[in-house]
């Protein structure tokens, strides 16, 4: 079950994202397509939680996952793991140089046409050598400014171009459970061998070692030794999924990014994949990203919530304080989706529906605002007033 949310505004985040963005291109020239999969996102995981992250399908869930493990490289923002920088992109830094120089080509054309409006009256050489001594000056300075900045944010780019470069030890305390068991598991390989690779891809090469350690990891996600030996096409679906969780396992890992672990799966073994990931979160202390788009589900297993819609983080709480506080629309038409095993209820529930076009953010753009202490929401300040006042 989620636990009490506690202070941890002293801790080191496990995970950190600061100002994620992860763009698609499709097309060429006129026909060129940006798609902002993910867009802005920011938020800390603490050591020893369940962060879950929620929204409907295609709103950019499964993508941040990806984008945090280094299977995409980000377009902007950054990633930091244990205290390091993993992932960074660089579309705002070449944006920056780009407005600079903008910036300061408008400043030179002002400064060349206020010299050429106060020549106009001048009459006296003395005078018309050191006006234009005086803007070639401010011109000298501007471009060096220019320069000096262009340079800082091309060091800046190449620091973040260094985290292209997978840090192998760092990264395989970091591990992913994927959505689809049958597809994230290699058909041609034994079950031993696709737990395995992880532990001869970080260099373990005593056999002996290697099946010691995959036999004690399938029986922690409750499979048997002799399983070792057999095909994923041999198996249901749920120890298909126990499979894929024993391989993140087995490398020891501190981070677990489980996309929608349980979303290909039948209730009765939703329930079994969940109470394992709860043991072994209590049990060795495994951090978790926790992926889904049933609230109910995330509601029971996560220490807190984000809520995302088309690339934004719209909201973010503790599991208990969402549920009880849900502020923005998007939450609200979420929340009331959820069913209720009781018949009285589900005759009289109704949708709330969420339209976007409710929001009037063309000169008032939206932030994510603290809106309660660990309470966040994406609005802007006529729509924070509102939030505010609905709080319990």
């Amino acid at each position: 079950m989620a636990k009490n949310l506690v202070d941890r505004s002293q801790e080191t985040p496990v995970l950190s994202l600061k100002n994620l963005k992860m763009y698609f291109k499709s097309g060429h020239g006129k026909n060129k397509l940006v798609v902002k999969a993910v867009d802005d996102v920011s938020f800390d995981i603490y050591k020893g939680e369940v962060f879950g992250l929620v929204g409907e399908s295609g709103c950019g869930k499964t993508t941040t996952g990806r984008t945090i493990i280094k299977l995409y490289q980000p377009t902007d923002g950054e990633i930091w793991f244990l205290g390091e920088l993993i992932g960074a992109g660089v579309l705002g830094n070449r944006e920056n140089i780009k407005n600079k120089r903008k910036e300061v080509r408008e400043q030179i054309r002002y400064l060349k046409s206020d010299l050429h409006e106060q020549l106009k009256n001048v009459t006296n050489q003395n005078q018309v050598e050191t006006f234009t001594e005086d803007i070639n000056k401010k011109i000298d300075a501007l471009k060096q400014e220019k320069v000096k900045y262009i340079e800082e944010q091309k060091m800046e780019m190449h620091r973040k171009k260094k985290t292209e470069n997978a840090n192998y030890d760092l990264m395989r305390k970091m591990q992913m459970i994927f959505q689809d068991p049958i597809a994230s598991l290699n058909p041609r390989m034994t079950v031993k061998e696709i737990i395995a690779e992880g532990l001869r891809i970080a260099g373990v090469k005593n056999e002996k070692e290697i099946i010691t350690k995959v036999n004690d990891v399938l029986e922690t996600v409750g499979l048997l030794p002799e399983h070792a030996s057999r095909y994923p096409h041999e198996f249901s679906g749920g120890q298909r999924q126990r499979i894929g969780i024993a391989r993140a396992l087995i490398v020891a890992p501190e981070f677990i990014i489980a996309d929608e672990p349980i979303s290909a799966l039948d209730v009765s073994i939703q329930a079994q994949v969940i109470n394992l990931l709860n043991d072994l979160r209590d049990k060795l202390g495994i951090t978790i990203m926790f992926i889904a788009h049933d609230l109910s589900v995330i509601k029971y297993f996560s220490d807190r919530i984000g809520v995302m819609y088309y690339g934004n983080l719209v909201e973010m709480a503790s599991s208990d304080e969402l549920f009880l506080n849900p502020l923005h629309p998007y939450t609200r038409s979420l929340l009331s989706a959820v069913p209720q095993p009781d018949p009285r209820y589900e005759k009289n529930r109704r949708r709330v529906p969420y339209d976007p076009r409710m929001h009037d953010y063309k000169n008032n753009p939206p932030k994510l605002h603290e809106i309660k202490e660990g309470h966040f929401v994406l609005a802007n300040d006529k729509e924070l007033a509102e939030y505010k006042s609905t709080l319990k």
